[in-house]
């Protein structure tokens, strides 16, 4: 038998004893509960299905984002340490974008569930509902995109319109 047949024996011999091991797994961890897996089933699509119950406006998300959000994105929400959520509206084209709430996102839902999700960086998840929506009104407000006298909730948060609602292209492979 040839050096390269033995070889490949040897190989599928390993192989076919290595499965059943590999199959069974290390033994760490544990299968997640459904309660574990619903709480992280938090998805809110574009148009703003599973948006939960709540409310807040631009005057009660300032004061929660001096409280839990300024620290690492500034005052008012102009960055430093990390990223600038304020400004920047229409500088996608030019030599210099600047990405930010206002400028880049194409739509609010989308920040709402990464605020709720993510947020604030030390303790994700840790935001109530009403928390989530004054602070997105807030940014909102701060980007020029909602007036101060508004509400985000449920029905108010899927129609603001945002400046790049346009500016992404969804892509679909010919089939």
């Amino acid at each position: 038998m040839s050096t390269r047949r033995l070889l490949a024996a040897a190989m599928a011999i390993a192989l076919a004893l290595a499965l059943p091991a590999h199959a069974e797994g290390p033994g760490l961890g544990r299968p997640a509960t459904p309660a574990e897996i619903a709480a992280w089933d938090i998805s809110i699509a574009p148009d703003g299905t599973g948006l939960p119950p709540g409310s807040g406006t631009p005057q009660q998300g300032a004061v929660i984002f001096a409280e839990k959000c300024a620290g690492c994105h500034g005052e008012k929400g102009a960055g430093k340490p990390n990223d600038q959520l304020v400004g920047g509206i229409g500088s996608l084209t030019g030599d210099a974008p600047v990405k930010t709430v206002g400028s880049f996102w194409p739509y609010a839902t989308t920040l709402f569930d990464y605020v709720r999700r993510a947020m604030p960086l030390t303790a994700s998840k840790s935001l109530t509902n009403d928390e989530v929506y004054a602070i997105c009104g807030y940014l909102l407000q701060l980007n020029g995109i909602i007036s101060e006298n508004d509400t985000m909730d449920a029905h108010s948060l899927p129609r603001v319109r945002m400046p790049n609602r346009d500016g992404f292209v969804t892509f679909s492979p010919a089939k």
